[in-house]
């Protein structure tokens, strides 16, 4: 049975492009087993008709703050206690401002302050409206007051720009939901995660990187979080934001994550080692830019810390999860690594054409050393949330 069968949920429409997505999310909650009811803001009503939502939802479209139909005509009281948990998807820029400030001038914004339900907001605006500083501050200061973000996602956006700050899709909006309802698999545990990519310095101006964006290993943590764990999440340097309440680590290079890891894994109880960590950085560091002076230029390499195999070493080990990112034979690659780095899980993936490095979305093959479990292609969110429930019951 669904972790949503039999909840209450009120799903916030403001007045943004990717409202189109919300009737989709309406009918998947439904799916579930959820009961819904739809919160409108005026603006939201110039995009999809309320019409239409009541079809989706067979309940009535609330929009108006005081509502002679609702009793005393105090309807923002009524659905604040009726509703398990509020979705604003999708959350525009300046309805995120207006609930920072605490603003209370139509239902949705007083719903939101007369309610003690989990709050969620998916984000969808324009990518330079999401990076404007003062939208990251106001984000930031949701996050502390318990509001959980879901996105958003980068792609291209209707507006004919493309980056950050699309509203994530349905699928991965009712997996966060679920999360949230489902038993807390990994209450009690220190779950330590490393995420993005190393950068190996050649001299000052140039260094060797890969493609990581870190976004499986950032959808991992939150994942876990969600799931009652402590986390600690390692990453390298990334254009992501942690959820509210991971202890952050950043470091630069391989050195550094190995050095962070060593000192912290002591704790943990769960090991995810999601980075891209470099396997070569150059022996030496040029003090000065290089020139260039010859046609050729050589550059001698020389292998960094092997961070997993270390782990695996330790006396007292944690459960041990790695990542495989291959380009071909991906399930030797994995099982290789599996056996000779005597992990407990291996989670593998094969990168380009859309999936793995800088994708929003992902497929995983998890093995262990008896079984296997395909994860298909979905949001790195929804795979991590799968990811997180396998490690729990393989433990």
């Amino acid at each position: 049975m669904s972790a949503l069968y039999n909840k209450s949920i009120i799903l916030g429409i403001t007045g943004g492009i990717a409202a189109y997505k919300s009737a989709d999310l309406v009918r998947r909650l439904r799916d579930q087993g959820a009961q819904v009811k739809v919160v409108m803001t005026q603006a939201a009503t110039q995009f999809v008709t309320p019409l239409t939502f009541q079809a989706l939802s067979g309940q009535p479209v609330h929009t108006d703050l005081l509502d002679p139909q609702a009793e005393a005509a105090m309807g923002h009281i009524e659905l604040a206690r009726w509703a398990d948990s509020i979705l604003i998807a999708p959350a525009t820029a300046d309805f995120i401002a207006r609930l920072t400030y605490g603003h209370a001038n139509d239902l949705l914004t007083t719903l939101c302050l007369a309610t003690s339900s989990p709050i969620f907001i998916a984000p969808a605006m324009n990518q330079q409206m999401w990076q404007a500083s003062i939208t990251q501050e106001n984000c930031q200061k949701l996050q502390q007051r318990g509001i959980q973000l879901l996105g958003p996602a980068s792609g291209s956006q209707a507006c004919g720009e493309t980056g950050a700050g699309r509203m994530l899709e349905p699928l991965a909006l009712v997996a966060a939901l679920q999360q949230n309802f489902a038993p807390k698999l990994l209450a009690g545990q220190h779950v330590l995660i490393t995420a993005g990519p190393t950068h190996e310095d050649i001299d000052p101006v140039r260094f060797i990187s890969n493609r990581s964006s870190g976004k499986m290993g950032y959808a991992i943590a939150q994942a876990a979080q969600q799931a009652g764990a402590t986390v600690t999440l390692i990453s390298g340097k990334v254009a992501l934001t942690p959820p509210q309440g991971i202890n952050l680590i950043s470091v630069y290079s391989a050195q550094d994550m190995y050095d962070a890891v060593m000192q912290t894994v002591k704790n943990a109880d769960i090991f995810i080692a999601t980075a891209a960590v470099a396997d070569y950085r150059p022996v030496q560091l040029a003090e000065q830019k290089i020139k260039k002076n010859a046609s050729q230029l050589t550059i001698e390499l020389t292998r960094t810390p092997d961070i997993l195999a270390n782990v695996a070493s330790l006396e007292k080990r944690p459960f041990i999860v790695g990542f495989a990112a291959e380009t071909h034979d991906v399930e030797h690659y994995a099982l290789d690594k599996l056996q000779r780095k005597k992990l407990d899980m291996i989670a593998a993936n094969q990168v380009g054409h859309g999936l793995g490095f800088e994708s929003d979305d992902n497929a995983l093959t998890v093995f262990w050393q008896d079984g296997q479990k395909v994860l298909p292609r979905a949001s790195k969110l929804v795979l991590a949330e799968q990811l997180i429930t396998l490690i729990s019951h393989r433990m």
